[in-house]
């Protein structure tokens, strides 16, 4: 029996839950809700309004918006018409969106109302707004939809900038439905779920890890334009949430919140963390809370999920990334000689199966870079133990030499964040007169805690090899982050290296 190459599209997943699920509701967002029929009924009319103003399947949308349930009818319609939707960072400046833009070629810009009125006449590109999309394009024909195939593209996603020349990830709808599969095997979701949405729609975790996955399985998804502790806490409890994905910071907020320990939490079950480990105390806190937390390891070509450390082990094993999510095969490969690693060990974690993405658009030498035999190469540096687990050692391009000693900072972070005093710590490397290069530390205190530095290096010196510690720790109120909430380790370094000036 031969198998049809269009099983996989994202399409069909929207259409099968308003067969199964009309009326339910899909989008909870302010006050309005939308249900599984009239999101599946607007993106198809959407889809063929489209192809009618002119754009033809494999053309580019670009979006420019806050998260909005508009933009998810979009997404789904681009998937049915064969467009292939490019969300942008609405942080950016004009200078770095124009550079984001000519990668993409978009045919369509789609920008919300809040950043029409930041950058109407500023980009060359047809513009539409998001709020009036439909309607303006209500006297388009509706063109008939075309066949969509499980490698088409549907995504366009920007990998992070902060280094080097911009690059799209370019994910395809089967990319997309192996990944919340693998995710839905691991941590499953139903229909009675209710998934409360903070991740900014512009990042491949506001689609791939928990949204596409509760429209697949007909749970409820309550999405916010963005990320507000005070707000994500009322409604948890009014909204009876049940689960959530955030990085660590999202949850180190929520955690600071005035009101946090008499907060409601009963509806909520999980908790995922991506982006970075959770601190051991911060998810202990949450653990306190009756919340089980399930720690995530992914990237953006791998849309994203590659590893997850199920709430069962989480607590047993603080800063793992877990296992493999199913259909996801990884591998280590020695950072020297390039061998595979076999059984426990260290090395480059590599990635393969049917979720690594497709290539970065239009950028073969980049894909040639990353992509070998089918094999992702990650950048990141893992270690495995005997029965199979992973724990993210570092990035190969953030390790440092001292003392012709490799040091990889993630481990010296992780034993920084195992104090009880400390919440969140970064480590960058400086030049050291003597060993070549040294670490920084920049230590972010519990609140309302005093931070003793000698008691610190006491500690490091009991739980780190002499190379690793830091030849300087700092005492910070925070640590500077990108606008997904990682940790900005460029303004990190530019920190630690003013201070070696002074």
């Amino acid at each position: 029996m031969t198998v049809p190459g269009d099983l996989h599209v994202i399409g069909r997943m929207i259409d099968e839950r308003a067969r199964l699920s009309p009326t339910r509701t899909a989008i909870e967002f302010a006050d309005a809700a939308l249900s599984y029929a009239d999101m599946a009924s607007r993106a198809n009319d959407l889809a063929r309004r489209l192809l009618g103003a002119g754009l033809s399947p494999g053309d580019r949308v670009a979006t420019l918006t806050e998260n909005h349930p508009e933009h998810v009818v979009l997404f789904f319609a681009c998937a049915k018409a064969g467009l292939i939707m490019a969300p942008l960072n609405w942080h950016l400046t004009a200078g770095e969106l124009s550079e984001q833009l000519a990668i993409f070629t978009p045919g369509l810009l789609v920008l919300s109302r809040e950043q029409e009125r930041k950058f109407a006449g500023t980009f060359p590109v047809t513009t539409h707004q998001l709020e009036t999309l439909h309607d303006d394009l209500l006297s388009a024909p509706a063109t008939a939809l075309p066949d969509i195939k499980d490698d088409d593209p549907v995504l366009l996603m920007a990998t992070s900038g902060t280094t080097g020349t911009p690059k799209a990830a370019t994910l395809t709808h089967a990319n997309c439905f192996w990944t919340n599969l693998g995710l839905d095997l691991n941590l499953p979701l139903d229909h009675d779920d209710v998934v409360l949405q903070v991740l900014p729609q512009y990042h491949v975790g506001g689609w791939n890890v928990q949204p596409l996955q509760a429209w697949w399985k007909g749970a409820t998804v309550i999405l916010e334009q963005s990320f507000s502790a005070r707000r994500a806490l009322e409604l948890i409890a009014r909204r009876r949430v049940t689960t959530m994905m955030g990085v660590p910071t999202n949850y180190l907020l929520l955690s600071q919140e005035p009101g946090f320990d008499s907060a409601d939490l009963s509806s909520l079950h999980t908790v995922i963390v991506g982006g970075a480990a959770m601190p051991p105390s911060l998810a202990d806190l949450w653990r306190e809370r009756g919340v089980r937390v399930a720690q995530g390891y992914g990237l953006t070509e791998a849309s994203p999920n590659v590893c997850c450390l199920a709430p069962a082990d989480s607590a047993q094993r603080p800063g793992s990334v877990g296992k493999p999510y199913a259909y996801v095969e990884v591998a280590l490969h020695d950072v020297v000689t390039g061998e595979t690693v076999v059984g426990a060990g260290r090395g480059e974690l590599w990635v393969r199966g049917p979720n690594v993405f497709a290539g970065y658009w239009q950028n073969p030498a980049a894909t040639d870079a990353v992509v070998h035999h089918g094999w992702l190469a990650t950048g990141d540096v893992a270690e495995r133990d005997d029965e199979g687990f992973y724990r993210i050692s570092g990035r190969t391009k953030e390790m440092f030499v001292s003392g012709g000693e490799n040091v990889y900072p993630v481990e010296v972070e992780r034993v920084l964040t195992s104090h009880a005093d400390v919440v969140d710590a970064a480590v960058v490397s400086v030049t050291h007169p003597r060993w070549g290069e040294s670490g920084v530390a920049f230590v972010v205190p519990r609140a309302h805690t005093h931070v003793d530095l000698e008691d610190l290096f006491r500690f490091c010196r009991v739980h780190l090899a002499s190379f690793k510690i830091p030849s300087a720790i700092r005492i910070v109120d925070e640590l500077p982050r990108t606008h997904i909430g990682k940790v900005d380790k460029t303004a990190l370094t530019l920190l630690a290296r003013e201070g070696e000036e002074t």
